[in-house]
């Protein structure tokens, strides 16, 4: 689904991420981990457009997508959840969920705002609301439906259970389950490292805007030094980095 080979981005003369390459196969979910300005959402914003690529390319189902604006990703399949949901809080419930699917034929609207108040019954509750008025977790809830109206070949979410209740978050991690088994393609940037390589089948550690670890989600969940580093297990190396690939 995802080639990303040799990915460069910097912010003037700092260089955010270097030489960074990934996949990520069709109906999988991969995990990017690693520590806080590590590069992980730059990644992710890369890949949707958001921010310029001053190197590398990006591939999507074999198309250089690397040049594309972010619109027009968005139509090619890229769909991206943003950290901290900026949902648009002026405008309804309804009418985010139309905007997510503003790249859509209109007439297929309806009958996806009504699969999507069904999955998350509290934003049909709330339609004519406005967003800004909705809980955090609320605009987490209608942040995904946003991003599902758009029919994406590939949804990356960033960090969906920032500040949420454990509650809310055990629903967004069977969200992401759910939408693993109806196939959906999922990049996951997440803090949460442990819910995180739990529902993942593939995962990258960054550190300092590369890739310095790969491998299967289970078998770094089960990596000593991973345990450590990432999932808060006390070591005499606890905030020593990663090496090796």
């Amino acid at each position: 689904m995802l080639e990303v080979s040799g990915l460069c981005v910097s912010y003037g003369s700092v260089e955010a991420v270097r030489d960074l390459s990934l996949k990520v196969a069709a109906g999988s979910v991969v995990s990017l981990i690693g520590p806080n300005g590590a590069g992980k959402t730059t990644t992710l914003n890369a890949l949707s457009g958001v921010v310029p690529v001053h190197g590398g390319r990006i591939m999507l189902e074999g198309r250089d997508i690397t040049r594309l604006s972010s619109h027009q990703r968005v139509a090619a399949g890229v769909v991206q959840v943003p950290e901290g949901r900026l949902v648009l809080a002026g405008m309804s419930v309804r009418e985010n969920l139309e905007l997510g699917a503003y790249c859509r034929p209109r007439q297929d609207i309806p009958a996806d705002i009504a699969r999507m108040e069904e999955r998350f019954p509290v934003l049909g509750q709330r339609r004519e609301g406005l967003a800004g008025s909705l809980s955090g977790g609320e605009q987490q809830m209608l942040a995904m439906a946003r991003g599902l109206m758009a029919h994406p070949k590939l949804l990356l979410l960033d960090e969906p259970s920032l500040g949420l209740a454990p509650l809310v978050v055990k629903m967004i991690f069977d969200l992401v389950l759910e939408l693993k088994s109806q196939g959906q393609t999922i990049l996951l940037v997440e803090q949460n490292v442990f819910q995180s390589l739990a529902v993942s089948d593939y995962a990258y550690v960054i550190e300092n805007g590369s890739i310095v670890l790969e491998g299967p989600a289970a078998k770094l969940a089960a990596d000593p030094a991973v345990a450590r580093a990432y999932l808060g297990q006390a070591g005499p190396s606890a905030s020593a980095p990663i090496t090796g690939r």
